[in-house]
């Protein structure tokens, strides 16, 4: 089972959206199948293919109040912007909190990133390119 030291390595290396490919490559390798992470907290869960879990909150990272509508075209657009490189995560974050973002559950199976609103209707999904 990979380790919060492993996870955290990983993603250290993180900078942008352009570099979420290679994370996602990384993360995978050590044996990750899926990944939530919670937009007001920045909690994230790491499960492997038994569904243990491992949680990672990121240090300083203030509790985010997450949008009650939510808008699929905000979310779009910040995710096009962080992807380009743009942004860094915790202004994505904010933009995604902004968007009524709750969490996202990235399948590395699937090779997918599905971002739920509160009541867990989808907003956007979208496959992740392989880094």
């Amino acid at each position: 089972m990979f380790t919060i030291e492993n996870i955290q390595a990983a993603e250290s290396k993180i900078k942008t959206g352009a570099d979420f490919p290679q994370f996602i490559k990384e993360i995978k390798e050590l044996g990750v199948k899926r990944n939530d992470v919670y937009v007001s907290s920045g909690l994230s869960i790491y499960f492997d293919d038994e569904d243990n879990a491992l949680q990672v909150s990121p240090e300083g990272y203030p509790a985010l109040s997450i949008n009650d509508e939510s808008a699929a075209g905000k979310l779009e657009h910040a995710l096009k912007i962080h992807q380009q490189g743009e942004t860094n995560y915790f202004t994505f974050c904010k933009q995604a909190a902004d968007a009524g973002v709750e969490k996202w559950v990235t399948d590395l199976e699937e090779m997918s990133c599905t971002y739920l609103d509160a009541e867990g209707n989808e907003l956007v999904k979208e496959t992740i390119p392989t880094a």
